[in-house]
């Protein structure tokens, strides 16, 4: 679950980072009468996305009367697919030097890893393909939490001279991705100001889907992701589907093998048209899951990806065999089935929809990518 800046910075400041003042209005006439209050002021838009600033949808303002102007500009704006309904009016800050800090679920490391560059304000993801050594990176042991001297001695490297205080508020950091069950929480720009001050200019929140019922007073605030009709229906039979922009359908069993089956298809030379996870249930899931699949008129293609370990191969087949004799697509379809009932499966598939299922997975989405292109499936 994703949050808009003005819910993501109470967070920052329940743990004693400080944010500039600010409120939260719809409509330009307000903006004005909050900026008579703040006096030079931030006008920015209120959604759940990055780049804001690249999209207009953030501008300066040094009275009542811009803030306003801008306020009226930005309402309205579609930045990255998202309406800009409302607005935060917030207090200028005297920038000396822009930062940037981070904390996020690191896959790699198994860990909470700190990100911190002494380059803030900027496009990070840039930063860390034209200059990766000034990121520095911190794995943090969730037993011991953020060790502060080790923060120090790193943040040394680029910040001496406010080391100390810049480990402090990352420390703060890391207890608000705790407590906020995030996988991530980014502050971009963290600023030093002219007097010496750190403070958070900005802050990106996502926070850990399975953690929103725990989050009974947080995640009532957060902007939930936008879904597609596809995906919307998917929830009623309780089905994992990310609706893509491909053309090659995908039936795996699992998030791993679904996502790896995706990697291939892309690796050759093909997109997939969705994510779906669906795994043991898939045989009474099955037709559900075809239909999410099928509803998507740009897929040429489907992969069937089974991989059995306690989960049998024929069983799942059998849903997905029974599934496409009933709905009758008119697509190619390829599969490649492995582990436990496997030889089972393959001598139903093949008997029952006259389709040789390939040995190799590289071997079945080649087929897949290449018979999306063609529209018949190379057996």
């Amino acid at each position: 679950m994703n949050f808009e800046e003005h819910a993501a910075k109470p967070v920052l400041r329940a743990h004693g980072i400080d944010t500039p003042r600010g409120e939260v209005v719809r409509d330009a006439t307000a903006a004005a009468e909050i900026a008579k209050l703040l006096g030079p002021c931030v006008v920015k838009a209120q959604v759940a996305t990055g780049k804001r600033g690249k999209a207009g949808g953030i501008k300066l303002a040094a009275n009542p009367d811009e803030a306003e102007g801008h306020a009226r500009a930005i309402l309205g704006l579609t930045i990255n697919g998202l309406k800009v309904e409302k607005l935060l009016i917030e207090e200028q800050k005297p920038i000396a030097r822009e930062l940037y800090a981070a904390i996020l679920n690191d896959a790699e490391s198994q860990r909470p890893l700190l990100l911190f560059s002494a380059e803030g304000g900027i496009d990070i993801e840039e930063l860390a393909d034209e200059r990766p050594e000034s990121i520095q990176k911190i794995a943090i042991d969730i037993r011991k939490g953020l060790d502060q001297g080790v923060a120090v001695v790193e943040i040394a490297r680029s910040m001496p001279e406010h080391a100390t205080a810049i480990a402090d508020v990352l420390g703060k950091l890391y207890d608000a991705y705790r407590a906020s069950d995030a996988e991530l929480i980014e502050i971009n720009p963290l600023i030093v100001t002219k007097d010496g001050d750190l403070v958070a200019l900005d802050c990106k929140l996502v926070m850990d889907d399975g953690a929103v019922p725990r989050q009974g007073e947080l995640a009532p605030k957060g902007t939930p992701d936008s879904v597609t009709g596809l995906e919307e229906r998917a929830k009623e039979h309780s089905l994992k589907f990310i609706e893509l922009d491909g053309e090659v359908g995908v039936l795996a069993n699992g998030a791993g093998l679904t996502m790896t089956t995706m990697d291939a298809i892309r690796h050759f030379g093909g997109t997939p048209a969705n994510f779906l996870e669906i795994g043991g249930d898939s045989y009474t899931k099955a037709k559900p899951g075809l239909e999410l699949v099928l509803a998507n008129p740009k897929v040429k293609a489907l992969l069937v990806n089974f991989c059995g370990a306690f989960a049998r191969t024929d069983v799942m087949a059998e849903g997905v065999v029974k599934a496409w004799q009933e709905l009758k697509p008119d697509i190619p379809i390829v599969f490649t089935i492995h582990g436990t009932g496997e030889d089972e499966a393959i001598t139903m598939v093949r008997q029952e929809l006259g389709v040789e299922p390939h040995d190799l997975m590289n071997d079945a989405v080649k087929a897949a990518v290449e018979a999306a292109r063609s529209g018949s499936a190379s057996q």
